[in-house]
């Protein structure tokens, strides 16, 4: 919570700038966290995509269903947003069957230049693909890296931009005003109690519509930390990670600077028809990663199979579990699909 006294600088020079302004030079910018050498984000947090391959191998089934949805069209596009060190595109490609695998075309978005040893086939690029996309688009954990700015309530009662210093201190800048105001009023309506504050969520609402945009036929997914309307927080979900570790946020480009997601907000940006917003529980489980342990006797008849099926069991559990990887949120918008791709799998299987 801001403690400092209010100011009136906006940003430039050296002084306090908005939350948004300076996240995205101390992720995006020259030397910025993301635009480093190194081991990417793995060195510094835990995604599902580090915690199993079993995350990439339902990614794939997902991709699967909806080049089924489209009729197997001659490219099938697959665009992962964020790609990291490439660990999911990689792992989805290989998950693949090798008829589908055969047509795809794989798209890494990502800053950071690809790392060695990637595969020729991978199209790495630092923006989304500018041709219309034919397939699925997957986001992982990508909105929560979008800077935002942060309002907060001052002593009268008024909503006030944070400024932020290049050393982490803040203090309160302007009321907020216009198109941010709106969506404040529409989707993060603060109290009148000081301290209260929320992640202005509009640059992420018009980045996911701009990548949704690049479909032409297919299914855009975010997956990403969120809440809903139902459930602000009231504080904010303001954070930072460092080596594996939550640490202070600080602007300086030396740790990820990051905040939850409001999905529904980035769902109605491009209202689709058949869109969803489910847990990451209730997703994977519809893709067949159900955390359900191996029945005993396969101990006694396949001693190492037992083995191996616990420790997926394990793995799966880690990404379903209530109060941590499963409760991440999912949006998914489908775009000239009208089956729904995530249906219980059993019923998947019936048909």
């Amino acid at each position: 919570m801001t403690t400092a006294r209010t100011g009136e600088a906006e940003g430039g020079g050296r002084g306090p700038r908005g939350w948004r302004e300076a996240a995205q030079e101390a992720l995006y910018g020259p030397g910025g966290f993301y635009r480093g050498p190194g081991p990417g984000p793995a060195g510094h947090f835990r995604t599902s995509v580090h915690a199993s391959p079993l995350f990439a191998g339902a990614v794939a089934r997902l991709l699967c269903r909806v080049d089924e949805a489209l009729g197997r069209p001659e490219v099938l596009d697959f665009v992962d947003m964020a790609a990291g060190r490439g660990e999911l595109i990689t792992g989805v490609l290989a998950a693949l069957p090798t008829d589908v695998a055969a047509r795809v075309h794989a798209y890494a978005v990502e800053l950071a230049d690809p790392p060695d040893g990637l595969a020729p086939r991978i199209d790495w690029r630092p923006a989304l693909p500018p041709e219309p996309v034919t397939g699925l688009l997957f986001a992982n954990e990508w909105l929560d890296n979008v800077p935002v700015d942060v309002a907060e309530v001052d002593p009268a009662g008024v909503p006030r931009r944070v400024l932020v210093r290049p050393d982490g201190t803040e203090e309160l800048g302007k009321p907020v005003t216009g198109a941010d105001a709106g969506w404040l009023a529409r989707w993060w309506p603060l109290g009148a109690e000081e301290g209260l504050r929320a992640e202005i969520g509009l640059p992420r609402d018009g980045a996911w519509a701009s990548a949704v945009g690049t479909l032409a036929r297919g299914l855009a997914v975010a997956v990403d930390y969120a809440h809903t309307a139902a459930a602000r927080p009231p504080f904010g979900t303001l954070a930072a990670f460092r080596e594996g570790r939550e640490t202070t946020p600080v602007p300086d480009g030396s740790c990820d600077l990051t905040a939850h997601v409001a999905l529904d907000a980035c769902a109605a940006a491009c209202a689709l028809p058949g869109t969803r917003l489910l847990s990451q529980r209730d997703a994977l489980r519809a893709l067949g990663v159900s955390g359900v342990r191996p029945p005993l006797t396969l101990a006694s008849t396949d001693p190492a199979g037992y083995v191996r099926a616990l420790a997926r069991a394990g793995e799966a559990a880690e990404l379903v579990a209530p109060g941590g990887l499963g409760d991440f949120g999912w949006l998914a918008q489908p775009v000239g699909i009208a089956r729904d791709l995530f249906v219980d799998v059993a019923d998947d299987e019936e048909h």
